[in-house]
């Protein structure tokens, strides 16, 4: 059954999304990340590309050449994931399908029109029985 880890008090959320991107890079974990909104897709990349500063976490777009030979991946539809492994949902929506995937991660900011709705998902996996871990991330990293 699928795992799902609720990350919650995000001051940021893309921010908070590209830290643990980056976490889930150095343990060589391959995360599809689920964002169909275009301004936060362009914003997660640019996040991707700058931070850490030395640094850059290796992404691309799910429909790129490089998909195959990319870690992180970027996506705005779910019909055919690359991997099962691991879906980082960027979505204010239940992501399509996401009981395929071993592990889902859901990244909540302290913003309401990111808040309310992660409750909505909160309370479907948690009465379809979904094992759910919570974690508040709004002291430091996730």
């Amino acid at each position: 059954m699928t795992r799902i880890s609720f990350l919650h008090g995000a001051p940021d959320r893309i921010q908070s999304a590209a830290r643990w991107l980056q976490q889930a890079w150095t343990a060589r974990q391959a995360v599809l990340v689920y964002v169909p909104d275009d301004a936060q897709a362009a914003r997660l990349d640019r996040v991707l590309w700058t931070q850490p500063a030395l640094s850059f976490t290796p992404h691309c777009r799910a429909d790129a050449p490089l998909a195959g030979e990319t870690p992180i991946l970027l996506a705005d539809r779910l019909d055919d994931p690359p991997h099962e492994n691991c879906l980082l949902n960027l979505s204010n929506e239940l992501p399509p399908s996401f009981s395929r995937f071993e592990h889902v991660v859901e990244i909540v900011s302290t913003d309401d029109a990111d808040r309310l709705p992660a409750r909505e998902r909160f309370r479907f996996y948690r009465d379809r029985g979904y094992a759910i871990e919570n974690r508040d991330i709004s002291g430091g990293p996730p």
